[in-house]
């Protein structure tokens, strides 16, 4: 706000990873974090029964109060969720580092069943490396925005990322990215690169096909050169009309 004035004196910035942030606020120590951090400065914190994302606050190794963050859920969430089943997704699993409490709302909320809550970076990648060793056969893929994501990102079949709001860490990991960060734009993605996959093996079937039965025809001499030469201009043609098909928009 520009006609208030901050004149605290903040030094020695600390961020202790999975915890939380240490500073020296006008000679005093600030720590901001979660119940753990808590735990390790020795404050005794309290318990907060309101859905969000609690973060603690001590100054001198002393309870001082906590801060309620609670994030929306996103309006098609949960249409996603149902478009991804109808798109053949077999499997769904929620990874976050919420609270049990805010996990298994959101979860129920979402349609979800499998959830693991209150994960840290290294065991967020720990869990994915278990669901992953799970599957047979199977394609894992990962959706993910914040920097913490990135490395599970990288490790998955398919990276995921919501580009809009997303971290660059997150982006430069993923080999998707949802510019727009609508979650329907994930089930979109998915029919859209099994249309165009299925567009490819039709063409290289259709080719590899076209020129055995020219080389068959030509061995028994029923065929000639211009014979030859005009269905390989066929092949061309009619392999990129049938390409032509990615254009239009799957259902």
């Amino acid at each position: 706000y520009p006609n208030e004035r901050d004149d605290c004196t903040v030094e020695a910035v600390e961020e202790i990873a999975g915890r939380g942030i240490r500073a020296t606020v006008n000679g005093q120590i600030v720590s901001v974090g979660n119940e753990k951090f808590m735990n390790d400065v020795g404050a005794a914190w309290k318990s907060c029964y309101k859905v969000g994302t609690v973060i603690h606050v001590a100054v001198d190794g002393k309870y001082a109060g906590h801060v309620v963050i609670s994030d929306a859920v996103k309006p098609h969430a949960k249409e996603s969720v149902a478009e991804m089943r109808n798109a053949g997704v077999e499997s769904i699993f929620m990874l976050t580092g919420d609270s049990e409490k805010i996990a298994s709302k959101v979860a129920a909320e979402l349609g979800i069943k499998n959830y693991r809550s209150e994960l840290l970076p290294a065991d967020k990648v720990a869990e994915f490396e278990r669901i992953l060793a799970a599957q047979s056969g199977g394609k894992v893929a990962f959706v993910g925005d914040g920097i913490n994501d990135a490395p599970v990102l990288s490790r998955a079949d398919v990276g995921i990322a919501m580009g809009a709001l997303g971290s660059d860490a997150a982006i430069e990991a993923a080999d998707v990215v949802l510019m727009d960060d609508d979650p329907l734009k994930i089930s979109r993605a998915i029919k859209i690169s099994r249309k165009c996959l299925a567009i490819v093996k039709q063409n290289i079937i259709f080719a590899i096909g076209v020129k055995v039965l020219c080389l068959l025809l030509g061995a028994a001499g029923l065929a000639n050169m211009w014979a030859a030469i005009f269905a390989d201009v066929g092949v061309m043609v009619l392999a990129v009309l049938n390409a032509m098909r990615c254009l239009i928009p799957p259902k």
